[in-house]
């Protein structure tokens, strides 16, 4: 980073999370000053109990983040801090198979598309209206490679994730003339603690590391992607 560049501010949604974990990290050592948010305030504060030299006043704020309520009291004390928001980093979202299609529950269906889809609007609603006043801002979601199609016992996840890719073109193509861009990274596999218990027989070194995935996410955060709207940028591994 050009120590002569001004500071930029970021918030991490799911940030207690593997990759919210990683992403928080990169940024920072970018010397960015961070607002990571989380469901949970105690996971934030045992995870970030020994913030990256240099975070620079890191802010931990619990959320629900498909609450409208709890995104707007959360995003205006970051604002409130901060004064400006350039990067958005929507990590927050759920996993879960499914039963058939034809069984599914309107339990699962509500949950996936709260968590992988809702959340998207109700946090991008409380930092969107800043970005467009000072005419410029990243915003970056975590969507899925699995978006692009179905799958068997998939139905709610698969469809919660290509909602929110719908919706990261449609605000793209609402705010890019403002100067902000929207996009996403879509990986396949993810590889994490929990995917590895969940998936022991599987050859991990074919995933998408957290750093790799962390890469994209800053790339898609920085300069050189100010071309680039309402795109998915696919992170295969070798899977």
């Amino acid at each position: 980073m050009d120590a002569k560049a001004p500071r930029r501010h970021v918030v991490i949604t799911g940030a207690a999370g593997a990759l919210g974990r990683a992403v928080a990290s990169r940024f920072a050592a970018e010397h960015a000053r961070l607002a990571l948010i989380d469901h949970s305030l105690q996971h934030l504060q045992s995870v970030f109990a020994h913030p990256e030299p240099d975070h620079g006043g890191t802010l931990l704020h619990a959320a629900d983040v498909t609450s409208d309520t709890a995104m707007a009291g959360v995003a205006a004390a970051i604002l409130d801090a901060f004064g400006t928001v350039d990067v958005l980093v929507h990590v927050a979202g759920g996993f879960e198979m499914g039963d058939p299609t034809h069984a599914m529950s309107r339990e699962s269906w509500l949950r996936m598309m709260d968590l992988n889809a809702w959340s998207f609007v109700a946090v991008t609603g409380h930092f969107i209206p800043s970005m467009m006043f000072q005419r410029h801002g990243k915003v970056v979601a975590v969507s899925a490679r699995s978006a692009a199609a179905g799958a068997a016992t998939m139905g709610a996840y698969v469809a919660s994730k290509s909602a929110l890719q719908r919706l990261v073109e449609s605000l793209s193509h609402e705010v890019r003339g403002a100067g902000i861009n929207v996009n996403s990274i879509a990986p396949s596999i993810l590889d994490t603690p929990a995917n590895r218990r969940a998936m022991p027989s599987a050859e991990p070194s074919h995933w998408v590391s957290t750093g790799a995935a962390a890469r994209a996410v800053a790339f898609l955060a920085s300069d050189a992607a100010d071309a680039i709207h309402g795109q998915h940028m696919v992170l295969d591994g070798l899977s």
